[in-house]
């Protein structure tokens, strides 16, 4: 009698259990239709036109299957520019570092309120359109802008700043595009540091450097590499920066992306770019991956 009891009530359960899982798929629904037709069939496309050929004259498009598209990638025209757009990327990555860090340190080591307003001080710049800030950049770093004035007025420079159009106007922008999406990870990794971590490796003798270098920043490692990712992804396809900041002339992958697209045409080619681009940035998401176990070992 008992099992047969145990066996009905295990028979109810699974039934309840089935009719809760039903409405909990539907709910999924909606997020799966959007991930698989916003995001899987459009990179899927892009990944059978990057196999594809093209008339450049009528614009037929054969698939084919080919790896040309992809073997144009060796053109030194192409390479150097990935390799511009990966000093770029790396660069503006470590600048962003070099920034965020203290300033993410100096909010962490403040009382709760002042870490509110700061913060708050920190995401202020992302209340405001992108390309605005952008073009604020532009607007400072133009010749007679404020930042030439003040060059000129300083008898820094004798002539002109002419800074704007440069490798060096896209990094800038980069940097103060890219630097809270920095502090912000960096930020969460240090205040989760305990107090009692510190307190303890000053009562065993270690001085502050020490103690930063072989506490603070051991522990806040994790926020410093998603801080790089979450940067140095994004910065590698930049697009907007480059087209306004480096006036057509400093080109980066995503400049070239869309010029194939929509001034040569060679959507195949195009395609074959933002692939390589997108298995580049998957491997050192990988990487990543593989990696973490290593650090807590």
């Amino acid at each position: 009698m008992g099992r047969v009891q145990v066996g009905v009530a295990e028979r109810v359960e699974s039934e309840q259990t089935s009719s809760w899982l039903a409405p909990r798929q539907l709910l999924v629904a909606p997020t799966l239709a959007g991930v698989i037709l916003f995001f899987l069939i459009p990179l899927g496309t892009i990944v059978a036109y990057s196999f594809a050929q093209i008339d450049l004259v009528t614009y037929d498009i054969r698939f084919g299957w080919t790896l040309a598209n992809y073997r144009g990638l060796g053109d030194p025209l192409y390479f150097h520019t990935l390799l511009r757009s990966i000093g770029l990327s790396v660069g503006t990555t470590v600048g962003c570092l070099l920034l965020g860090f203290p300033l993410a340190y100096f909010i962490s080591r403040q009382s709760t309120s002042w870490q509110r307003i700061l913060l708050v001080l920190v995401l202020v710049p992302f209340w405001t359109s992108f390309i605005v800030r952008v073009y604020s950049i532009e607007t400072l770093l133009q010749n007679t802008g404020p930042v030439d004035d003040l060059l000129r007025a300083l008898r820094i420079v004798s002539g002109h700043f002419n800074f704007l159009y440069t490798r060096g106007s896209i990094a800038v922008g980069i940097i103060y595009s890219y630097l809270p999406t920095m502090v912000l990870p960096i930020y969460v990794g240090l205040e989760r540091i305990d107090v009692d971590v510190l307190e303890a490796a000053a009562d065993l003798g270690a001085s502050s450097r020490r103690t930063f270098l072989r506490v603070t920043l051991p522990l806040a490692l994790p926020g410093v590499v998603v801080g790089c990712l979450i940067v140095g992804i994004p910065a590698m396809g930049e697009y907007v920066i480059p087209e306004i900041l480096g006036g057509g002339k400093t080109l980066m992958l995503g400049n070239v992306i869309t010029a194939q697209f929509l001034d040569v045409g060679n959507f195949t080619f195009g395609s074959s770019i933002a692939v390589a681009l997108i298995a580049a940035m998957s491997l050192v998401l990988f990487a990543r991956r593989y990696i973490r176990p290593l650090e807590g070992a």
